[in-house]
This record gives C-alpha cells, structure tokens and sequence, in this order.
C-alpha cells in the first residue's frame, strides 16, 4: 500500500466498484469470492471524537491529543476498536448490494479481532470474502462474511470480522 495523501487519501490501488447481488443463486455462487477494495475512508479526529460523544468511551487515548501524543505508544490518538468495527457495515455499502430483498438484518458477529491500531489521519478501506450462504429458517438466507479493515501504509490490518447476515428475497 502506498502512503495517504492529506487531501484524496492514498493513491493507487482503486476500488474494484460495487458487486451487485439480485438473486439468491447469484449470492450463493458467490462463495469464496472476494469483493472490493472499497474506497478509502479518511479516520479524523472529528469522527472519534464523535464516536466517543455517542458511545460514553472518553478514554483519553481516544480523545486527549496532547496527552495520546506525548504517552501513548502510538504517538497519536486511536479510534476505538469499535469505531473501526461498526465501519465494516458502511464500508460494505461501497463493495457489495443485494438488491431485491424484503428484509436484510445484521444477526451477529461469530468472530473479531482487532490486530492493529487506526492512528488518527490514518486511511482505511474494507475487503470482504464471502465465507458461506446457506438457508436460514423462515425462508431466509443467512449469509457468512469475512471482512478485512485495511490500513493505508500497514502490513497488518486494524481488524477482520467475521459476520453474520440474514436475507428474505
């Protein structure tokens, strides 16, 4: 990856566009296939500090500059683990649609690890992996993906997650 630039964030490596679903077959032989990257999201101290204001979690590496740039390991404020996390489903907005549904819901989280810290001015952009699509009571289909949350710059990424999704056609 390349560094991000202040103004349009890193160059290279563009978003392969948005992968459209409008059948459950079309999902269903999607499986194992990788979509995206998505596009490249600029991490402000705006948006973590917002994220705090929501969520409670004032905790100072997240929201004192001074004190996270002259303390802390980083050198800088980093967004919280669960900023990055609830990014996974906008980001997934740039990657992938499935159109023609009566319903979609998020069902869970069967697995997440945050590996690497977002540095605040940090770029991140999102891959995701279709793991599996199976039918789900009701009619539903309950869809498995493994996303990976890339840092611009990073060999390791911030987190991958594994989610779970129900669908009705």
């Amino acid at each position: 990856m390349t560094s991000p630039s202040r103004n349009s964030g890193p160059q290279g490596g563009a978003s392969h566009g948005i992968r459209v679903f409008s059948t459950p077959s079309e999902l269903k032989a999607a499986v194992g296939d990788e979509l995206g990257p998505g596009e490249w999201l600029h991490i402000t101290q705006d948006r973590i500090d917002a994220f705090a204001d929501a969520t409670g979690d004032r905790q100072w590496i997240h929201v004192d500059v001074a004190r996270a740039t002259r303390e802390s390991p980083f050198g800088s404020p980093i967004a919280h683990g669960f900023l990055s996390l609830s990014l996974v489903s906008m980001l997934n907005w740039q990657i992938y649609i499935i159109e023609n549904t009566s319903l979609a819901v998020n069902y869970g989280l069967n697995k997440v690890r945050f590996i690497n810290p977002v540095r605040v001015d940090a770029y991140v952009r999102l891959r995701t992996t279709v793991k599996s699509v199976d039918d789900a009571p009701g009619g539903a289909l309950q869809l498995v993906t493994t996303s990976t949350l890339e840092i611009a710059g990073e060999d390791k990424p911030a987190l991958v997650a594994e989610t779970v999704g129900r669908i009705m056609f």
